[in-house]
């Protein structure tokens, strides 16, 4: 069929012709913009899941959620190594800026505020010095003295978003800081993240943080305060059920008059496991194999190998040249133990396989957490990130 007709969107973030599955959550964040809306005090969210499953995308649909309602947003794309210092300020700048504050005196006051956070750099921190030179922040007041300028991290955003709470308070609306890759927030930034959320919590201001991360997302915030199960309320983001995933792929094709086979959809919905970024993948190859509508199994089959090929070389193939030999052993390692499923195996496990001691693994497991291939799924557990990994590592022998 007519590819330039193509419904269908692969892609990193990229949001699909049908937000399907999702109702569930966004619901959930409607009733939470609508409680604070009314006076009344709720948690931030956190979004966890493996990659694939479609965070950032749901993560951009609050956000748009909350423009809706008049809010001010901004996100933040955490990177390991990177401070949040600045990437929040811009953030925030932007929410400041969308919330079209009546009373100039007011904004400018918060504007200087923020200036002074963004531009404050640790002592001693050259690197953070550099940076702080090279940073146009695009706000014409001057620097605040003695507000979110002490160069710690806690009380510096702790009082950067009381202040610009008060400001959203002033017009009846709300801020939301939205933060992707939450899992590579460094360790004093996710403290000062926890600290500003407890404290807006309990002066019932509205700004809310909403992060997206990884499955062991929960468990890095609680390593940095012990309360912080208490401050979010975690959604976990998992694959499509059958009849969502139907209509992610039933739904854009009929608007393009096009009908899909009971059996094409079975053999969609096996090759792709409901995982949102697969069925997008083999959609998209199956419509431009297929001759005519309606889509069979036959056209499938042919599209299957096809989609499976452009995986291996951008989805996983991507990821994998990333790694190290050592890294690829202990993920092979790692295949070869959980299966074409990918179970989470155990890291005791995997140095007796490899016929090392575990801490001589250790190097390589962290470094293989840090790149976002692998998370501890609990305590001695390691599983990979992205679904599907392992059966990739067994098809794809070095």
């Amino acid at each position: 069929m007519d590819p330039v007709r193509n419904p269908y969107a692969p892609g990193a973030g990229q949001r699909p012709p049908e937000l399907a599955g999702r109702d569930a959550e966004l619901s959930a964040f409607d009733v939470v913009l609508e409680r604070i809306a009314r006076g009344r005090p709720e948690r931030s969210l956190v979004l966890t899941g493996l990659r694939g499953v479609g965070k950032t995308v749901l993560l951009n649909q609050l956000r748009s959620a909350a423009i809706g309602r008049g809010w001010g947003t901004g996100k933040v794309e955490a990177r390991p190594e990177q401070s949040l210092r600045r990437p929040v300020s811009s953030a925030l700048h932007m929410a400041l800026r969308e919330l079209r504050h009546p009373d100039q005196d007011s904004m400018d006051a918060v504007l200087g505020t923020l200036r002074a956070f963004a531009q404050r750099a640790v002592a001693g921190d050259g690197g953070a010095a550099r940076l702080r030179d090279r940073w146009q922040p695009g706000i014409d007041v001057p620097a605040t003295t003695g507000r979110a300028d002490s160069g710690d991290m806690e009380i510096d955003l702790v009082e950067l978003l009381s202040d610009a709470a008060g400001l959203a308070a002033d017009v009846g609306r709300g801020i939301a800081l939205f933060i992707d890759e939450m899992q590579d927030v460094q360790a004093d930034d996710v403290s000062a993240i926890c600290a500003a959320c407890h404290e807006l919590s309990q002066q019932g201001a509205p700004l809310i943080v909403v992060g997206a991360g990884l499955p062991h997302l929960p468990a890095v915030l609680s390593a940095s305060k012990s309360y912080s199960e208490r401050l979010f309320r975690y959604l976990r983001i998992d694959r499509l059920d059958r009849p969502a995933a139907d209509r992610a792929l039933l739904a854009p094709a009929e608007r393009e008059d096009v009908a899909f086979e009971a059996e094409a959809l079975d053999a969609l919905y096996a090759a792709a496991d409901g995982y949102p970024y697969f069925v997008q993948a083999y959609g998209k190859v199956t419509w431009d194999v297929a001759a005519a509508s309606p889509i069979t199994a036959a056209d499938v089959r042919v599209a299957a190998p096809v989609a499976e090929a452009e995986l291996a070389v951008g989805f996983f193939g991507s990821r994998y040249d990333r790694a190290t030999p050592a890294e690829r052993e202990y993920m092979r390692a790692m295949a070869d133990l959980g299966g074409p499923g990918g179970s989470a195996v155990a890291t005791s496990e995997v140095a007796a396989a490899l016929g090392r001691k575990p801490a001589s693994l250790s190097p390589a497991r962290d470094s293989l957490i840090k790149k976002g291939l692998v998370y501890s799924a609990e305590r001695g557990q390691i599983a990979f990130t992205v679904p599907h990994f392992g059966r990739y590592l067994l098809r794809h022998p070095d």
